[in-house]
């Protein structure tokens, strides 16, 4: 394709304008461009092309002059076609348009793998059956599509179009729309990640996290510890007047949270993971990683919560299966599920889930 000196100059301006606004590399827009030419070749002239032979595709990234050689033995032949122009390059515009497409996908899921466990803003774009497509925007003129697939949503918030979420961004996957980016609202990372936005004690690690228990749109339970002497790790994350974990709970629309020291005597671990009850004995059996709690008869539907819910966030929380039971009378078994802290999944998500507000401490977030 010859090109006057105008165009050749129009040729470079738009490789260069192209790179710019779709964020290529701009070797990747000529390897692309290389690629059209070639396939248009192929449509255009079956006669001339082989299957199983060898082509180059050379192009001046100045003039943007092509020609396309037949490799045989690592000798050349120049088999460009006369004329072969026009009717190539609306054949090659197509392609090109959809190489550009996918190698700005492929770069934006390759800029947002690196940013994987961090917080992103969204907007809600469409709802394709049960998924839910997000813009999401890392800043930096950094936009992409990523998906909240069910699994990932909170089963109690109604996502609608142009809905702002602060959101996890938490894998890539393969789908049949090739690689997807995956983000969550019900990670208990999400947790983790918005105190460490929120509370520059957790930020500058201060303050640890050291677990987070959660059942989504409901109650999270959240053990904190303090690395630094003087620094109360709980009062750090509830902020003057409760101004910070405030601002953590309008994120996540209400959802209560407890915030709860940790403690290296499991036994002051699991006292405190059951709060609001109080008054609790508890003897702990490290080989079996168990926990039997003795209550008094006023705690005891404390301590357990609604449908189980607080010993169950206990649970997951302390890594220990819970027995309770009122004093001297047979023990209540609760059952430990699989602690969400490190896969990122909950094992309960009932809307109707309700939680103890009487008798709670200043641990107790409302």
């Amino acid at each position: 394709m010859q090109k006057s000196p105008s165009s050749r100059t129009e040729f470079s301006s738009a490789l260069t304008q192209i790179a710019h606004e779709r964020n290529l590399d701009p070797s990747v827009v000529l390897e692309t461009i290389k690629q059209a030419i070639l396939a248009a070749f192929r449509k255009d002239h079956p006669d001339q092309y082989n299957e199983e032979g060898k082509y180059d595709v050379t192009l001046d990234p100045q003039s943007g002059e092509a020609a396309i050689f037949d490799v045989v033995k690592s000798k050349k032949t120049n088999i460009t076609p006369p004329g072969f122009g026009r009717i190539a390059a609306q054949t090659a515009k197509q392609v090109i348009l959809q190489k550009i497409r996918e190698a700005e996908k492929d770069s934006m899921v390759a800029e947002f793998e690196k940013r994987l466990g961090t917080l992103v803003n969204g907007t809600v774009i469409r709802l394709i059956g049960g998924d839910v497509v997000v813009e999401i925007d890392a800043g930096k003129r950094v936009r992409a599509e990523a998906v909240v697939p069910p699994a990932e949503q909170v089963y109690s918030e109604n996502y609608c179009i142009n809905q702002r979420l602060v959101l996890f961004l938490d894998s890539i996957r393969d789908s049949i729309r090739g690689r997807e980016i995956v983000v969550s609202r019900v990670s208990p990372n999400l947790i983790r990640e918005l105190f460490r936005r929120e509370v520059p004690e957790v930020a500058s690690n201060a303050v640890e996290i050291k677990a987070v228990a959660r059942d989504p749109g409901v109650r999270t339970k959240m053990a904190v510890y303090s690395h630094q002497s003087g620094v109360d790790p709980v009062g750090s994350c509830v902020g003057q007047k409760g101004v910070r974990v405030q601002a953590v709970i309008n994120e996540i629309n209400g959802e209560k949270i407890d915030i709860i020291q940790f403690n290296d005597d499991t036994a002051k671990f699991v006292t405190a993971a059951l709060a609001p009850a109080t008054g609790l004995t508890v003897k702990i059996d490290e080989k079996n990683m168990v926990a039997v709690v003795s209550a008094p008869t006023d705690q005891l539907s404390l301590a357990i919560g609604r449908e189980g819910q607080n010993a169950k966030l206990a649970g997951k929380l302390t890594g220990y299966h819970i027995d309770i039971k009122p004093d001297g009378l047979a023990s209540v078994s609760v059952e430990k599920k699989e602690d969400t802290a490190s896969d990122g999944k909950s094992e309960s998500r009932n809307p109707k889930s309700e939680t103890i507000s009487n008798g709670q401490n200043s641990n107790d977030t409302k």
